[in-house]
C-alpha cells in the first residue's frame, strides 16, 4: 500500500527516473535553502537597523550632556556626576565610526526600512514552509523509491539459479 501510494506519488508528479527525482530533489532543496537565506538576511539587517536606532537615540539623548562635559574641560568631577550619559554617548560614536557613517541615518528612514524588510520577511515565510514541506515530501518519496528498488535487487540476487 506504501508502495502504491509512492508510485501514485511520482505519476502524479510526472517523475519517470530516479535522475530525475534527484533533480526535483535538488532544485526543492536549492529553493528552500535561497528562502531561508534570504529570511536570515532580513532578520540579520533588523537587528543591524534596531540597534543603529538604539544608538541614535542614545546619542541625541546625551550629547547636551557631553557637550557640557567637553565644555568643562574634561573635567574629571563632571565626568563622575554623569558617567552613564558620557558612557553612553561614547559607545554611541564608537558604534557610528566602526559602522562608517560620516552622517546619522534619519529615524524614519530606518523606520522605513525595517518595516519593508518586516514585509518582506512575513511575505517570504508561507514561500519558505511550503518549499519545506515540498522538499521534505520528495525527499521521502527519494528514499522509498531507492528502498524500493534495493528490495528489488535483492529479491532477485536471493532467488536460485539453476
Amino acid at each position: 500500500e506504501e508502495m502504491s501510494k509512492k508510485l501514485i506519488f511520482l505519476q502524479e508528479h510526472k517523475i519517470g527516473s530516479i535522475k530525475e527525482m534527484q533533480e526535483r530533489v535538488d532544485a526543492a532543496t536549492a529553493r528552500y535553502h535561497e528562502l531561508g537565506d534570504s529570511i536570515k538576511a532580513a532578520e540579520a539587517r533588523m537587528t543591524e537597523i534596531a540597534v543603529l536606532r538604539t544608538h541614535i537615540v542614545n546619542y541625541a539623548w546625551t550629547r547636551p550632556v557631553y557637550d557640557a562635559y567637553r565644555k568643562a574641560g574634561y573635567r574629571k568631577s563632571f565626568l563622575d556626576a554623569h558617567r552613564e550619559e558620557i558612557t553612553l554617548h561614547k559607545a554611541a560614536k564608537a558604534a557610528f565610526d566602526e559602522a562608517g557613517l560620516k552622517k546619522l541615518p534619519k529615524a524614519k528612514d530606518l523606520s522605513i526600512e525595517y518595516a519593508a524588510l518586516l514585509k518582506k520577511k512575513k511575505e517570504a515565510y508561507p514561500d519558505y514552509r511550503k518549499a519545506r514541506d515540498e522538499m521534505q515530501e520528495l525527499m521521502k518519496a527519494q528514499k522509498n523509491v531507492e528502498m524500493f528498488f534495493a528490495e528489488e535487487k535483492d529479491t532477485a540476487e536471493k532467488e536460485p539459479t539453476r
